[in-house]
């Protein structure tokens, strides 16, 4: 049986990606050297649904499970601002620009996915969905002084609004794990349909 791991995603402008790429740069440059693993500005997106590994012959299902749900929300924006770490800023595992949808679109469309996709074998996260788009990840090598002082970083620096982004539709993606960072790949993408 092959398969290929795969996730459910919105994909984000160029421009955003841009402004997203001058952030991971200062922070490189004033947080301890070595400490974050950063994301490709052209990988970063806002994750949906970790699907993992995939029977490539379930894809057509899951495409379809995906029209549905976007078929139930119409159009909307959301505002990338903020900047965090998972789980905090004492332990910056994960660093994170945050994402703001006010109207309940985003939270609506991530259930109606998981409703979906949920009978075909792939079951609801047990964590709450907390939408953000990954700068970069710990490096393993990273000494836990310099974590420290790079979650302070994160803790003390501002971050102006960088924009808003208007979600169109939901693309189902294609990760492939290279020892230089994943490649993503767009499999479909499914336009939001609803009337609200």
């Amino acid at each position: 049986m092959t398969t290929i791991r795969a996730f459910i995603a919105i994909e984000l402008p160029d421009w955003l990606r841009d402004r997203l790429a001058q952030l991971q740069d200062e922070l490189e440059v004033e947080g301890p050297a070595g400490v974050m693993r950063w994301v490709r500005p052209e990988g970063i997106h806002l994750t949906l649904k970790f699907l993992g590994e995939v029977p490539t012959a379930q894809l057509p299902d899951i495409q379809v499970g995906l029209a549905r749900a976007a078929a139930t929300v119409a159009p909307f924006t959301f505002r990338a601002e903020d900047l965090g770490c998972f789980p905090d800023t004492r332990r910056p595992n994960n660093v994170w620009v945050g994402v703001h949808e006010p109207t309940g679109a985003l939270q609506r469309l991530q259930q109606a996915i998981e409703a979906q996709i949920g009978p075909l074998g792939y079951p609801p996260e047990s964590r709450p969905f907390r939408p953000h788009l990954t700068l970069g990840r710990a490096s393993r090598h990273a000494r836990p002084a310099d974590l420290r002082q790079f979650g302070e970083l994160i803790a003390r620096k501002p971050l102006p609004p960088l924009g808003t982004v208007e979600v169109n539709g939901v693309s189902l993606m294609k990760s492939d794990l290279r020892p230089d960072g994943a490649i993503y790949t767009r499999l479909a993408f499914v336009p939001l349909a609803g009337d609200e």
